[in-house]
């Protein structure tokens, strides 16, 4: 296994230099012939994840539907054939690399941060709890099931172990060795993770929907639906009446949100490094920034404080919420529950917005650069926070209309519409704030700034006028009896200094609490849809008003990206927080 093909750009930059030497006549076009293939290899990468998409897009939904002859095994064997695909490509990407001491000439500082990898270990290790579950549920009752069942959470188990170490050694890799097969494999590697992501959501999606209806018909008549054609899961027609195997059946279930999230993190992690492949980083522009997670230092601890009392009462609410709705069959607990959840959700939605738009307003005064250096890592989230959005906004706006078109208008119906204008506006706001946060340019000066202080404060007693008396007036150099390398201090500037400090600390210390605030309150609000609070269900306006077959697809394909929506802003937030 060799180093292979190097990079375009090295390539063309050494065929430039022979050229020059030793083959004067060379055919000009050369040049833009490599450029030229150097895109194809791209677009060839990219053909190849669109076909392997829509080829799992289609299956997966063909199972989903009711009459088609697809079934969850055949989408499972699609799955497991391109996971150990993926696995066997990525050891040979790690024994390539590993091999050839120039295949990463340089590495993007930008990609891969701490704090996304490590939501990424964390989203990996409540998949493989998962996974330990679903082996457990389907080998309860393997013999009445395909064997296809049992190896696709074994594989799908050790696909996460082996992705998760190669994305954390890997995601900063500039890799310059065996480009077009790195760019095919990243590319197949993306399109696994959103293939199974798809399946997963198809799969949640299904079971809600025969939990529903479970609930509201006798367990006769729901098994007769299952034999005259209802699309379920294979295991449906299977006895699971012990205990053990109701618990591993409940518990994978409730472990789908964070296995959804692991497979988009990953999706992004790969796609960054699909950009990265045959980059050189230009080291004047691409600065490293020794920048420090201080979750307790510069804060006033308002905005964890409030954050923490938001998160606990979401909590709070969503057990309510999920004891009233999903167990009770009351109408009158079903209304009370709804009207809680809208109140929650909409004070937490206005202070988010009131919060972004002051935010906003404190960027207006910030005297920082904008840092428009080329970042694949920033372009993306970015890219991500303005199209995962459109899940949510679709939703509100579908919720917007079907209530100003119904005629009873009651007080669940008012609340719905505020709490779907007040989601429109959430959203747009937190955009604006993260999007001016990420592209800021981090604090320079503090070093320098710091090192003053340190040089003033450190004494026992020190004023300004007593400063003066030993640094001279004018920006002359210091006197002889000066230390070499000692920078003059003029007091004016001296004074102009601490009181630009102290203003840039008050504008950095309100930033970090709104990012604090934001991070705490995107948590509660992923957390509430993806563990089962989802009021567009249970409330009865826009089923009645579109249907129940359009407004649950609606909402079946809108909503996990709105889930993903926060998720992501989490993270975007905690790196705005490390940047103020």
């Amino acid at each position: 296994m060799g180093c292979g093909q190097k990079d375009d750009k090295a390539s063309l930059a050494s065929g430039q230099i022979l050229s020059f030497s030793h083959q004067p006549h060379q055919h000009p076009s050369t040049p833009a012939s490599k450029e030229v293939w150097k895109k194809g290899g791209r677009m060839f990468s990219i053909l190849l994840a669109v076909h392997l998409a829509l080829l799992a897009c289609t299956l997966v939904s063909s199972g989903a539907f009711e009459k088609i002859a697809v079934h969850d095994y055949d989408v499972f064997f699609l799955l497991t054939v391109m996971m150990l695909i993926v696995i066997i490509w990525i050891i040979f990407y790690l024994a390539s690399t590993s091999r050839c001491p120039d295949a990463i000439p340089c590495r993007d500082s930008h990609a891969g941060p701490i704090w996304l990898r490590g939501g990424l270990i964390l989203f990996a290790i409540f998949s493989l709890v998962m996974d330990v579950f679903k082996i457990g549920y389907y080998s309860s009752f393997y013999s009445c099931l395909s064997a296809i069942k049992i190896i696709y959470p074994i594989v799908q188990a050790i696909f996460i172990v082996v992705q998760t170490y190669f994305l954390w050694i890997s995601a900063k890799d500039c890799v310059h060795v065996h480009l077009n097969i790195t760019r095919c494999g990243l590319m197949l590697t993306l399109t696994t993770n959103l293939a199974v992501w798809m399946s997963a959501v198809t799969d949640e999606s299904v079971h809600k929907a025969h939990s529903k209806l479970k609930k509201n018909m006798t367990e006769e008549i729901f098994r007769w639906l299952l034999r005259v054609g209802m699309r379920s899961s294979s295991a449906e027609g299977c006895n699971c009446n012990s205990q053990i195997c109701q618990i591993f059946k409940n518990g994978y279930f409730w472990l789908y949100p964070f296995n959804i999230e692991y497979s988009l993190f990953a999706s992004a992690m790969v796609y960054v490094m699909w950009k990265n492949v045959g980059r050189f980083i230009d080291h004047h522009s691409h600065h490293i920034h020794g920048l420090k997670f201080r979750l307790f230092r510069r804060t006033f601890f308002v905005g964890i404080v409030l954050g923490l009392i938001l998160l606990v009462s979401g909590l709070g609410v969503l057990v309510l919420y999920e004891v009233q709705v999903n167990s009770s069959t009351e109408s009158n607990k079903k209304s009370q529950a709804l009207t809680m959840y809208y109140i929650f959700n909409i004070v937490c939605l206005g202070l988010m917005s009131l919060v972004c738009i002051g935010g906003s307003v404190i960027y207006r005064f910030d005297k920082r650069d904008m840092d428009r250096h080329k970042n694949p890592t920033r372009t993306l989230d970015v890219a991500l926070l303005m199209g995962a959005a459109l899940g949510q906004y679709a939703i509100s706006y579908y919720s917007i209309v079907a209530i100003v078109a119904s005629t009873p208008r009651d007080t669940i119906s008012a609340l719905n519409l505020t709490y779907a204008l007040l989601m429109i506006a959430q959203h747009t706001f937190q955009n604006i704030f993260i999007i001016e946060g990420l592209h800021r340019q981090p604090p320079k000066e503090d070093h320098k700034h710091n090192s003053h202080q340190k040089n003033l404060y450190g004494l026992t007693f020190v004023n300004i006028n007593a400063v003066s008396l030993r640094v001279p007036h004018s920006s002359s150099t210091l006197a002889p009896s000066a230390p070499s390398g000692t920078e003059a201090i003029c007091p004016s500037d001296l004074m102009r200094s601490l009181t630009t400090g102290k203003k840039m600390n008050w504008r950095r210390k309100f930033l970090r609490e709104i990012s604090m605030f934001l991070l705490l309150s995107n948590i509660i609000l992923w957390i509430m849809p993806a563990f089962g609070a989802r009021p567009q269900f249970d409330n009865d306006t826009e089923l009645n008003f579109y249907g129940d077959s359009m407004w649950p697809a609606i909402v079946d394909i809108c909503l996990p990206f709105g889930i993903f929506y926060r998720m992501h802003a989490v993270a975007s937030l905690l790196e705005v927080y490390i940047m103020s």
